[in-house]
C-alpha cells in the first residue's frame, strides 16, 4: 500500500506519525489532528481510519510516545498533546 510524502503539518495542529505495521494499515505516514488530550487525539485517528479494522486493532498495540517521552501506562486523558507535538505510534517489532 502506498504511502503519502512528508509534508509539513498545518499550523495549530499535532501530528500523529504511523511506524511499520501501523503505517501499513493506516495507508499514510502522518495524520495532522487538533491538539488536545492523547485520548482525543487516538479516537481521532481511530475515527479516520474507521474503514480498515486492522488499523484498530494495531492501534491497541501500540506504544506511544508524545514528543520523545513515553506514555506508558499513564491515563491517555491525562496526557497532553499540544500543537506542534508529534505523537509516534510503535507497534511491535521482531528483532529489537
Amino acid at each position: 500500500m502506498p504511502t503519502t510524502p512528508a509534508t509539513t503539518p498545518p499550523p495549530n495542529t499535532a501530528t500523529v506519525r504511523y511506524w511499520a505495521a501501523a503505517r501499513a494499515a493506516a495507508g499514510c505516514d502522518t495524520d495532522a489532528v487538533t491538539p488536545g488530550n492523547l485520548a482525543e487525539v487516538l479516537t481521532e485517528v481511530r475515527r479516520r481510519h474507521a474503514d480498515n479494522p486492522r488499523f484498530a486493532r494495531v492501534l491497541d498495540v501500540c506504544s506511544v510516545l508524545v514528543g520523545a517521552q513515553p506514555v506508558g501506562g499513564r491515563d491517555p486523558e491525562a496526557v497532553d498533546v499540544g500543537a506542534g507535538d508529534v505523537v509516534e505510534l510503535l507497534p511491535p517489532f521482531a528483532g529489537g
